[in-house]
């Protein structure tokens, strides 16, 4: 009864004006006791996907028809998140070619659990704002990687395109380009030091998956509670007034007490 209890607690699922969901890796453990553990509590999980040579956590065919169960009993839906160890931008076309078939394998491999988003990284972009030249052989890349990871693909606006340490205007042409959508990492944002109410009026608009996770000490994907009062409150306001599509909104946390400190800040804050 205790368990039963804390959990009816800390649960926030279908109480907001977005989907509200947080990262497979809450527990200690494999996909399906995170997902087990989470389902009552929030709309959506972000499964992170990854695969070496020496570790993967990639579903077999019996774990995706077990978080499809799970999707269909409690309401659910899934981000992937695509491998991290992937770069569609590389001067190299070998290693082009290899990343967006790793990609495409984690897509086709859960396609079966109707994503919402797939969260994508386009690492390399240049950090100089006059590498002008390189930034344009970059997206030159990208451009031909992204076209044949959508060729027979996902549907391009659940491909989300997420903020890392460079500029998100120098990929905005391309994620236009193509169809693509947003992810907005608030956390990204402010370690980088942008100005997150300018990327909020440039980007929210096609924006499908927000990140939201604290910085303590330069560290990110802490709680929320390490977030500026008037940070969270300008997050919250702006999804709340924004007509678009259903978002979602993920705790980009991994771990038991990250978690519940963020949904304890985020019910105070709603």
């Amino acid at each position: 009864m205790k368990a039963e209890t804390r959990q009816s607690e800390h649960s926030l699922k279908g109480r907001l004006p977005f989907r509200l969901g947080t990262t497979s890796y809450i527990l200690p453990a494999d996909l399906v006791p995170n997902v087990t553990h989470l389902a009552d509590r929030i709309d959506d999980v972000e499964l992170v996907l990854f695969e070496s040579d020496e570790l993967s956590n990639l579903p077999d065919e019996t774990t995706i028809a077990t978080l499809a169960q799970l999707a269909t009993e409690h309401d659910l839906t899934y981000t992937v998140h695509l491998p991290l160890d992937v770069d569609l931008g590389s001067t190299e076309a070998a290693i082009r070619q290899r990343s967006v078939a790793k990609c495409r394998r984690v897509i086709q491999l859960t396609q079966a659990l109707r994503p919402f988003a797939y969260l994508l990284h386009l690492y390399g972009g240049p950090t100089d704002r006059e590498a002008a030249g390189n930034r344009n052989t970059w997206t030159t890349a990208l451009d031909e990687s992204l076209q044949r990871l959508l060729d027979d693909g996902p549907a391009p606006e659940t491909i989300c395109i997420e903020t890392l340490a460079y500029p998100y205007e120098y990929v905005w042409d391309t994620v236009q380009r193509h169809g693509l959508s947003v992810c907005l990492d608030i956390g990204h944002i402010l370690l980088n030091r942008y100005d997150l109410g300018a990327y909020l009026d440039a980007y929210l608009a096609q924006c499908r998956v927000v990140h939201l996770h604290g910085i303590r000490e330069g560290r990110d994907h802490c709680d929320i509670g390490a977030l500026p009062n008037e940070t969270l409150e300008l997050v919250l306001s702006r999804l709340q007034a924004a007509s678009a599509p259903q978002r979602v909104l993920t705790l980009e946390v991994f771990n038991q007490s990250d978690f519940d400190r963020s949904l304890d800040v985020l019910r105070s804050a709603t």
